[in-house]
């Protein structure tokens, strides 16, 4: 039996969205767990905990008599710990960069800056390079011509001031 053409894109579209739903659930779920085990790992509470259980490792070291299992409690666990920290802090500065670029961008569409720059951090490292030398040139030219403008402006008021005389 042959189904009919836009059967097979109706269902492939909505298996499609369903996959997409369903990644964006994960994403929505890690996004949240790591912006808030982030934002735990940044307080002084969390420090003390660490440092309190560095301290008890550290008092147990005699009573263990500080053999490689002693040790490898420590290095493992402060191992996975910052292994799985990583992941973590790098999603929420990658979020916080987000924003901020977002943020950017919109004051550059509104504000009297070029909109030719929204969107710059798409580029590659080298487009950035020479978009940054041409930036520097033009404020180097801005500067050398605010200074000229200065300088005009200082011959005018003196000959001004001696033709007055």
């Amino acid at each position: 039996m042959r189904v009919p053409r836009g059967y097979q894109r109706v269902s492939a579209m909505s298996a499609k969205k369903h996959a997409v739903d369903r990644e964006s659930g994960i994403a929505k779920f890690f996004g949240e767990f790591a912006s808030r085990t982030s934002q735990a790992a940044g307080r002084a509470s969390t420090f003390a905990l660490a440092a309190a259980v560095v301290v008890i490792w550290a008092v147990t070291g005699p009573l263990f008599g500080f053999s490689d299992t002693w040790q490898l409690v420590i290095n493992t666990g402060t191992t996975i710990v910052t292994f799985l920290m990583v992941f973590l802090i790098q999603n929420s500065q990658n979020r916080d960069s987000a924003a901020m670029q977002v943020k950017l961008d919109e004051l550059i569409r509104v504000g009297a800056a070029r909109n030719s720059l929204v969107g710059i951090e798409h580029l590659t490292d080298d487009e950035l390079e020479e978009l940054r030398t041409k930036c520097e040139s033009r404020a180097k030219a801005e500067k050398a011509g605010e200074a000229s403008v200065k300088a005009t402006g200082r011959q005018a008021r003196r000959a001004a001031e001696k033709a007055a005389d």
